[in-house]
């Protein structure tokens, strides 16, 4: 096992440590992070994340993915400067390419998932976090993309995600004045989607439950396709794009089931 040693502790550099994860419920999995002091995504935790999300693909029955924390006061603080300061351009590059592929990956998942943050989102944290299908955030989340302070821009996902949900304006004010945003802007805003006084990994998961509760997983994905394509195409080729997802779904899909529970007035038996 690879440790190193940040302000007199060994920290684990092993994926299978930093980043674990554990089914909660039914269609339900956990993801932690933990690499102290902060969660900086050093390639332990893309490693681990990508080792996540290829266990959750494989067990072949995980709805929603829910990420947080262990760390008191942090979600994810950002890339890993310490390893960006010895590492040249083509290294860079790669780094780069495996922070963007885990959030992609996540982004593009045959789940939804959910992040739970409760304290420093900033940089590639917030990028990850961004990733997800939706976001809650206890009182203490802080949210910010400050990358132009090193000199660089959010470049693994940010200056793209960041618009969609909040808007050319605010999303140039986030990243060009690289404040931290609190937890009550971000919910007004729409960076966040819940906000809970309570704790954020159970009101996260409460969100999981409701999510796998009675809804057909193949209609909430091609909600969230259709609705990334009105920020995509030309809202005629949405409309068009809308209109396939939704004869799929009524052809292939679980709309049979749905509608006969309907007419039953039972729940519907999704797979």
């Amino acid at each position: 096992m690879a440790e190193r040693n940040v302000s007199g502790r060994n920290v684990s550099e092993d994926p299978t440590e930093v980043v674990t994860w554990k089914k909660e419920a039914p269609g339900i999995v956990h993801v932690t992070l933990a690499r102290p002091p902060a969660n900086a995504l050093g390639p332990a935790i893309l490693d681990g994340m990508h080792a996540a999300i290829d266990a959750a693909e494989k067990a072949g029955d995980v709805k929603v993915m829910v990420v947080s924390s262990a760390l008191d006061g942090f979600f994810a603080a950002g890339a890993d400067i310490k390893h960006l300061s010895k590492i040249d351009a083509e290294s860079f590059t790669a780094y780069g390419d495996r922070m963007r592929a885990v959030n992609d990956r996540l982004a593009a998942a045959p789940f939804l998932s959910v992040a739970a943050v409760d304290g420093l989102a900033l940089g590639g944290g917030l990028e990850l976090a961004m990733a997800c299908t939706l976001r809650v955030s206890g009182p203490r989340g802080k949210y910010g993309l400050p990358e132009v302070r090193i000199g660089l821009i959010p470049g693994a996902g940010g200056t793209q995600r960041l618009p969609q949900l909040v808007g050319r304006g605010r999303a140039l004010d986030i990243m060009l004045t690289a404040r931290q945003v609190p937890a009550s802007e971000a919910l007004a805003i729409g960076l966040v989607d819940r906000l809970t006084e309570g704790d954020v990994v159970e009101e996260a998961l409460s969100l999981a439950a409701e999510l796998t509760a009675g809804a057909s997983l193949p209609a909430q994905l091609a909600v969230v396709r259709t609705v990334d394509a009105a920020f995509d195409l030309p809202v005629q080729q949405g409309f068009a794009f809308e209109a396939a997802q939704e004869q799929a779904l009524f052809e292939d899909g679980e709309a049979a089931e749905g509608i006969t529970a309907f007419i039953e007035k039972r729940r519907p038996d999704f797979a």
